[in-house]
Order: structure tokens, then sequence, then C-alpha cells
């Protein structure tokens, strides 16, 4: 490291040292039972991570919603509602609006309209609230990035870390992405190592995660990778098949998220003519911004995320012109290796085992 980059580095590490010290001092805090964490009569999933955002909380949060839904469980996710306008507990409803609830709550309200979606900052109250909603009763609850939120103890934690760049090859802020030190993942039940490569050879997907971190006795690891589904229009029409893009295709890749350039390769792998208008994670486009993009538009298709066609769709100023052209591709996440089956059998076994509604199992 040269003299100028330690110089640079120097008030980071600083920063990061007092950080990580704050951060110890509060986990010690809950270890020692200084700070108490709350145990819940009713199943409660928390998924999060250590990293400042980007590791796929929310398709893997649809995951389980999926998985629990289809075992005729009546589901419930908190979210603490990041960006949202509105404040305190709030049950998100078929007119609840994005700016009420956040993006991600908004998205996973509007693809399963069964489920009971809240936000909430106070999770032991917005747990509270849930618990005490009827016809019908909540069977479990899922927090969605709580990892953090140690006032609630989760009967099971899943900690999510991108493969790319896992919690072990990283800092603590501000000098790298962590919000806690790499130890924290210890707490974990469950860790999924995301957005991997979809490789055949086990030894070799587990040989990059071998050494640098050792896992707690019984923590359970497993992988995940994206897969891209049909390109749904936003405003109606039939989906089309990523196929369906040829070399001669251009696309105009609208994106508020934190780590967009995976998508751009994969849409680059069906065609060259990519651009990619990135803004910031969760960013709220404002009408100068969607005004700048009818200008700049010289595409056949403009392709956006679940998340921010949940920012996108209502928004007032959305020029009608480019209705037609703008479609959304939603991913899912997939186990690799044949690890769904374990997985879903850990998922299962928690929920039937720490029930408050033992008769819908035994049925």
């Amino acid at each position: 490291m040269s003299r100028q980059t330690f110089l640079l580095k120097l008030p980071l590490a600083i920063l990061s040292l007092i950080y990580g010290t704050g951060v110890w001092v509060r986990n010690k805090c809950f270890d020692f039972g200084l700070l108490k964490s709350e145990h819940f009569p009713v199943p409660v999933i928390g998924t999060g991570n250590l990293s400042v955002g980007g590791t796929g909380k929310t398709p893997h949060t649809e995951y389980l919603i999926r998985l629990l839904q289809r075992s005729g469980l009546n589901v419930a996710v908190l979210s603490r509602g990041y960006k949202r306008k509105s404040r305190g507990y709030l049950l998100a409803t078929p007119e609840t609006d994005v700016a009420q609830i956040g993006d991600e709550p908004f998205q996973m309200k509007q693809k399963f309209p069964q489920i009971r979606v809240a936000v909430d900052a106070n999770r032991r109250r917005g747990i509270r609230q849930l618990m005490a909603q009827n016809n019908p009763p909540v069977d479990v609850i899922l927090l969605d990035d709580a990892f953090q939120h140690r006032y609630v103890h989760p009967g099971l934690n899943i900690l999510l870390t991108d493969s790319t760049h896992p919690f072990f090859h990283d800092r603590l802020m501000p000098l790298g992405r962590l919000r806690e030190p790499p130890s924290s993942a210890r707490r974990a039940d469950i860790v999924i190592f995301t957005k991997c490569p979809d490789m055949d050879d086990d030894s070799n997907l587990r040989a990059p995660f071998a050494r640098p971190f050792t896992f707690s006795p019984g923590q359970q690891v497993y992988f995940s990778a994206i897969r891209y589904e049909e390109l749904i229009p936003l405003f109606g029409g039939e989906p089309r098949r990523l196929q369906s893009i040829t070399p001669d295709t251009s696309i105009l890749l609208l994106t508020g998220i934190a780590h967009p350039t995976p998508l751009k390769k994969k849409l680059e792998a069906y065609t060259p003519h990519v651009d990619l208008f990135a803004y910031p994670d969760h960013y709220a486009f404002t009408g100068n911004d969607l005004r700048y993009i009818r200008q700049q538009f010289r595409h056949t298709w403009i392709v956006t995320t679940e998340k921010d066609a949940a920012r996108l769709k209502n928004h007032p100023a959305l020029d009608h012109s480019l209705r037609q052209y703008l479609y959304v591709l939603p991913i899912n996440i997939v186990f690799l290796h044949h690890q769904q089956k374990y997985f879903n059998q850990i998922i299962m076994k928690y929920v039937t085992d720490h029930s408050r509604n033992s008769d819908l199992f035994e049925k």
C-alpha cells in the first residue's frame, strides 16, 4: 500500500474502528442480557445480512412465502418499510400505495395478495399487531432485513451473503460495507451464499468458502442462484421470453438497485445493445429523471426490475408514450446441488414444531 493510499484510508479506518466498537458494545449488551431479546409464541423466521444491501433478501423471502403457502399456512411479512412516507405500524391493504410501505413490501403485497404485509420499525410492536390478527390468524411471520434487530429473537435466523463478495472478505463501514463484524454470522442458524454460479461440481462451488470463516457447529450452509423469468409488460400484454431478444434488439435498462451489473450482463448475453440507466438503491424517481429518460429513449424496449416497477407504475411523470415499451424482468432463486429438499425440510420442521395451531398439522 502506497503512502498516499494509506493516508486516504486512515480516516475511514478510524471511523470504522469507532463504529465497530459501538456495534461490539451493543451486541455484548444483548449477549449478557443487559438488553433483552423478546421471544414470541408464533414461528418467526428472520432473513437479513451483514452488509449494506444487494444480497437478495426479497427473492429469498418470496421463496419462503411460496413454500409456506403451499403448506396451507397463513403467512405474514413484517418489514421496516425502508424510505416509506408513513410512520409507525401499518398493515397493507389492496389500496395501499408504494409511498406508504416502501417498494419491497409493496412488491410482495402485489405478488402475494393473500398474505399479510405490514411495516413497522419497532418489530416487537409489529409482531404483536400481527399476532392479534384473526379471520384467519397468522401462522408464521417472516421478518425482512432483521438480522441487526436484536430486540426480537427469531426462532430461525437466516443470514444471506453475496457469493461474489462474502462477508468474511469485507470490512466494517465506512471502510467496507459491513454493518456488523464477520463474527456476528455465528448468530445465524442458516447461512445462504446467494448469486452463485450454477456449477455442476459441488466441491468447486464450496472451495472459495471453505477456509476464510469457521462456521458454528450446527449451522446449515446453502448455495442459491438467480433464475430470470419471462419479461412481463408493466401495463398489460403478453409476456416475452428472454430468448425473443435478438442481437438487433436495443434495450434501455432502468434500475434503482444496489448491483445492476449482473442484470446488464444477463441481457447482454442476448444483445450487445444495452444502455444502463442506473440510480441508487431504492431510488425515488423524479419527474426530471423520467423526462430525461423520455428524451433519451431510442430503444426497442425499456427493461426494469420488479422493485423499480413498484415505484414507476403509478408515477405521474411517466410518459404514456413509453408504457407500451416498458417490461419487468422478475427473478426467482433456486438452491444448487439438490439442496432445496433439505432447506425446505428445515423450514417446515421449525414451523410445525413451534406452531401455535398444532391441529392444522395433525390434520
